[in-house]
């Protein structure tokens, strides 16, 4: 939901902050409940409030006013208000009520949030009231003389001036058309404010602030009782304005921990996680994929009576990933089987057709949570129906059924060939689970279906004042007012929705997965060339990009600029812009720049700001291009052209028939549902020959009304379908239509949402469009106008398939519609990578790796997850020996090997290997450049003796030989002893690194039988020459061997085979590059010059040698 009510501290507080020249109260101060709140005493607790608000100890003769700041209407008239007290006495008012529970009108919660600020002193006169909504035109000002907690009905009595997008509201113009009312005196002050007020309510995205009052005294204006609202997708654009703040939930509706648990996880991902629990002993559990298609279950189990036995509403959508999905699924069946129920209870895990989330691959977290859960799901009787349909479907309800056999938890399977909710009353055992296949939809219940009138609702409309007794007027009564509107000019006509068989897009953003897709549909509607022309990525230069094109590849173009692209293909006519929400603005804007030869575009991005998206909007109206979006999957028009990921995998796309024009139209607001439009549509017609995405966001750019009126006046359309929803005002200007007769064709319509009727408080469905802030807003209210205005509206979304049929039948009957002659089914060549992934073909890999895994969800060293190496703190050495050894080493061998490292990191600069990291450094190379240089070094004469003493020592200790005779056997090979020797130190001045290395070998390992026999063989060498001692390689080497050999996970051959395969020099290499790349940083650190050697240290030979 992108428009989130916030606290009236926060709003004044960011009111009286950006608009200083009023002068406006900054003094208020928030009594809130903390988490040490049981344990603080009264006086502790309200001097850390005076702590943080000093004022509060100096007022004088100011009196104060507290109350509750929880989002609730009415307080005054609910007793929540206290007035005209001191700071003593607000301290006692709220310590009487604080963390206590009470009930006010019919919701019962605890107050937890105070507002205190001081007392402004006025009489009734000074009262007035202000209200600013935004709409899809602009905003419109509310305001009425007489404020205060008896104003009454605004709706009816404020005189109300509109504000368009980008029009600038003069004093004069707010004066005329607010304040004749108002004393002659009071005019000016009134009108500077309210017209600095819009400026900072659109600067700072406020999507609805009500003041009742404001209060006026002399010249200083008072802002007592603030409600606002915020657009939360603005963030990215104003957060810095806005502070820090909170968007509290509903009065009487805290958040369960698990829906804060679930909403952590929501933010750390960019799939979408929701959850609002209802009724914690509920028997009905859903975990739905796709906010439109989470949205229609719960109106189904609503409409066939069990809505009071509904649990939960949520969704989860957007391909989250299996960690996601597991702990999403873990939280619903530890929450449905915390409470035993004798009739058992019913889990429905739904979900519509899937454009591109893989269901396998979601279904396995799901799989891992019943595992875990299977004992408690049998104990509790919980009966799981599965339906589900998009990209590799049905290898993931195959791999449920059998999970439903392996745990002996009952699991009913259903694929897309079954409609979306027809699981429904099975589930709740209103009809038997069919024998067949296929799965038709299904009656409502006896006595249990809905009616079509409107719910009655306790809220009022959406500018109702916060202090309103009156109800306003009544959803019917809204509904026909609305109704009698005259309908709005289409702009959305056939030359500027482009859609043939000709048409070519641009693509911006880069989206190669949604580009093969749409060259692959292309294909299979035997288009002549490919839809796509070229792609914008402005993060790189120009170059081109392979795809599928049937068999054969094709080179498609990638631009940096638009401009360029449009010049390069002038046939382009749409645009399908893929850029985020925090850049769509501009390239949108960009792309108006070539309105001449774009003339649609299609936003697919969701949570673009709601000033933003009606700037778009009307930009679009002026230059006379469409819009499609923003948060859609876009559009699909069958033998033509489909935009995005629209009718998901080429699967669906045959099964739905799209590859082939039928004689229904279709106009959805859920891009998720449009591919169940497709489903349904397939199913019980000849077909479909256009369908509409217009996006789930509150403003969309095009409105079902301007697609309708372009099928209408599509002679091929012989049929129509609207899904609209919960939330705005769009659909009556279809029931305008209908009656005014600009509609004739047949429309079946039905808006979701109408289970928010049972619902005791406001809830947010998928779409940031779908929450009714008045009763004419209702998915209840708007079928009930369809219904009226005579469009064919059924009981229950679970009957809109059967009307679609019906209606399609009778107009076969009647010779109205000659239904599309079948064509054979194209082939397209399934994708390499998707046909591997369904297990189809195999091909040999050209690479083998043992090592790690990047491939899940998170990263693996030795079949190790990475988590794991840090929650066991294994080291760098424990790493090393996943990856270099792929056995989990003891702890005291992980600290032996970063031991080795550190005392090999460095010799000094005047080794071979650091003098020429140092030369290469002083040339100007980079730190890569200058470490190889240094590294190329290593081999017999400098670091390599370490592999070759390992093996010397090893081989000799493992022949039965006494040091004595091998180092005599060594003389006679005339060879030298491999780690040992230093050229200083000796035993009586011994090499500290040898001493350290040594000692802990001998303290810790299990063995040292080949240390043993190295430190003999230096008793026999020392007797030479005293420097002839095991050397810090040696001691090394030598160590290493023992390790391998007695910390207990290889055998004998493999810890040889391990030593000759090079592990030692890695190990010298590894640690030696942490001081070669110290070597580097410090020449550029002390800016050394380009190195010259001196030529007094060359010896020049002459010619004769």
């Amino acid at each position: 939901m992108s428009a989130k009510a916030i606290r009236e501290f926060d709003g004044k507080r960011i009111l009286s902050t950006n608009l200083p020249a009023f002068q406006l109260e900054k003094r208020f101060a928030q009594i809130a409940v903390s988490k040490t709140f049981a344990e603080q005493s009264r006086e502790d607790f309200f001097a850390s409030i005076e702590a943080v608000n000093p004022w509060l100890t100096t007022l004088g003769e100011t009196k104060l006013v507290v109350k509750p700041d929880q989002l609730i209407k009415r307080r005054g008239k609910a007793n929540l208000l206290l007035l005209n007290s001191s700071w003593e006495q607000v301290q006692d008012w709220v310590w009487e009520r604080i963390n206590k529970p009470i009930q006010v009108e019919t919701v019962s919660g605890i107050l937890t949030h105070f507002i205190v600020e001081p007392f402004v002193k006025h009489s009734g006169p000074d009262e007035h009231y202000v209200c600013i909504v935004s709409n899809r035109d602009g905003e419109e000002i509310l305001f009425h003389h007489e404020g205060g907690v008896d104003v009454g009905d605004v709706d009816a009595k404020a005189k109300r001036l509109q504000v368009g997008i980008e029009a600038i509201a003069t004093e004069e113009e707010v004066t005329a058309g607010l304040l004749s009312s108002v004393e002659e005196a009071r005019k000016p002050i009134l009108a500077k404010f309210l017209v600095s007020m819009l400026a900072k309510f659109r600067e700072l995205h406020f999507v609805y602030m009500e003041i009742n009052p404001i209060v006026l005294v002399g010249d200083q204006i008072s802002v007592l009782d603030m409600a606002a609202k915020l657009d939360e997708t603005a963030n990215f654009l104003v957060g810095d304005q806005w502070g820090p703040l909170e968007f509290p939930p509903a009065f009487g509706r805290a958040k369960f921990p698990e829906e804060e648990f679930i909403q952590d996880l929501d933010s750390k991902t960019g799939a979408s996680l929701k959850l609002t629990i209802l009724n914690h002993s509920g028997r009905i559990w859903t975990m739905v994929a796709g906010g439109g298609a989470s949205v229609v279950y719960a109106d189904t189990i609503a409409d066939l009576g069990f809505g009071q036995e509904l649990a939960n509403y949520g969704e989860y959508s957007g391909a989250p990933s299996e960690t996601h999905t597991y702990y999403y699924a873990k939280t619903i069946l530890d929450l449905m089987t915390r409470n035993f129920d004798e009739r058992g209870k019913v889990l429905i895990i739904g979900g519509g057709i899937a454009n591109f989330t893989d269901v396998a691959l979601t279904f396995k977290g799901i799989i891992r949570a019943i595992h875990e859960y299977q004992q408690k799901l049998k104990d509790n009787k919980v009966h799981i129906w599965v339906r589900r349909g998009g990209p590799n479907c049905q290898e993931g309800l195959t791999v449920m059924r059998e999970v439903g056999e392996a745990t002996g938890v009952p699991i009913e399977v259903f694929g897309p060939e079954t409609h979306i909710t027809a699981v429904v009353p099975m589930a709740l055992g209103l009809v038997e689970k069919p024998t067949a296949v296929a799965v038709q939809p299904t009656a409502a219940a006896p006595g249990k279906s809905s009616s079509n009138k409107a719910a009655a609702s306790e809220e009022g409309s959406a500018v109702n004042s916060d202090n309103d007794d009156t109800d306003g007027v009544s959803g019917d009564e809204e509904a026909k007012a609305l109704a009698k509107k005259p309908v709005p000019v289409v702009i959305q006509d056939e030359g500027i929705v482009r859609m043939n068989d000709k048409t070519r897009c641009i693509v911006y953003g880069l989206q190669q997965r949604a580009v093969q897709g749409m060259l692959d549909f292309d294909y299979l509607c035997k288009r002549k060339t490919p839809s796509v022309a070229a792609l914008i990525f402005p993060f790189s230069p120009n170059h081109y990009l392979k795809f599928y094109w049937g068999t054969s590849e094709r080179l498609i173009p990638v631009f940096q600029k638009l401009s360029d692209a449009v010049k390069k293909f002038p046939d382009v006519s749409v645009l399908i812009n893929f850029s985020s929400f925090r850049s769509v603005y501009q390239s949108t804007m960009e792309g108006f720049e070539h309105s001449a030869t774009l003339k649609t575009h299609a936003i697919i991005a969701e949570g673009v700001p709601e000033q933003q998206s009606r700037l778009i909007a009307k930009k679009a109206r002026e230059l006379n291009v469409g819009l499609i979006g923003p948060a859609t999957v876009g559009g699909i028009k069958p033998g033509c052209l489909r935009i995005g990921n629209t009718g998901g995998m080429l699967d669906n796309i045959v099964q739905s028939k799209l590859y082939r024009p039928g004689s229904v139209a279709y106009v959805s607001k859920s891009g998720g549902m449009s591919n169940e439009l497709n489903n349904i549509v397939s199913q019980t017609t000849d077909g479909v020959y256009e369908g509409v995405a217009i996006g789930g966001d509150k403003y969309p750019g095009s409105t079902f009304i301007q697609h309708l009126l372009r099928y209408e006046a599509n002679p091929e359309v012989k049929m129509m379908v609207l899904l609209g929803e919960v939330g705005g005002t769009d659909e009556f200007a279809v029931c305008r239509a209908i009656q005014s007769g600009a509609i004739k064709k047949p429309v079946v319509a039905w808006c979701i949402g109408t289970c928010a009727k049972i619902f005791p408080f406001e809830v947010q469905f998928g779409h940031a469009g779908a929450c009714a802030t008045g009763e004419s807003e209702t998915a209840s209210a708007k079928n009930a106008a369809l219904a009226a205005a005579g469009a064919i509206v059924p009981e229950n979304f679970d009957q809109f398939g059967n009307a679609i049929r019906k209606q399609f039948e009778s107009m076969v009957a009647s010779g109205a519609i000659v239904p599309r002659p079948e064509v054979p089914v194209p082939k397209v060549p399934m994708d390499y990578a998707w046909a591997k992934n369904l297990g189809l073909i195999r091909k040999p890999a050209n690479f083998i790796s043992s090592i790690s895994d990047d491939r899940g969800e998170e990263l693996r060293y030795a079949g190790t997850p990475i988590s794991k190496v840090f929650e066991e703190d294994m080291g760098v050495g424990g790493v090393i020996g996943l990856l270099w050894f792929k056995r989990r080493l003891p702890p005291y061998a992980a600290k032996f090997i970063e031991m080795v490292l550190m005392v090999t990191a460095d010799h000094g600069p005047a080794v071979s290997g650091a003098h020429n990291t140092i030369v290469t450094a002083r040339a100007g190379k980079d730190l890569i450049s200058s470490l190889i240089s240094g590294l190329v070094t290593i081999g017999p004469r400098f670091g390599g003796a370490l592999d070759k003493a390992a093996e010397m020592f090893a081989t000799a200790h493992d022949s039965g030989m006494s040091a004595a005779d091998f180092v005599v056997d060594m003389r006679k090979q005339n060879k030298l002893i491999m780690g040992i020797g230093h050229r200083i130190k000796s035993l009586s001045n011994p090499d500290k690194r040898v001493t350290i290395i040594k000692e802990y070998a001998q303290a810790n390992f299990p063995g040292t039988d080949v240390l043993n026999f190295a430190l003999e063989v230096e008793q026999v060498t020392t007797k030479k020459r005293s420097n002839l001692i095991l050397n810090v390689d040696g001691c090394i080497a030598v160590c290493f061997v023992d390790l391998l050999r007695n910390c207990g996970v290889f055998t004998l051959e493999e810890a040889n085979e391990q030593i000759a395969d090079g592990c030692l020099n890695g190990l010298f290499v590894l640690g030696r590059s942490i001081g070669f790349i110290g070597h580097f940083l410090d020449q550029k650190r002390l800016k050394q010059p380009l190195y010259r050697h001196p030529w007094d240290d060359i010896s020049y030979l002459n010619e004769e040698f």
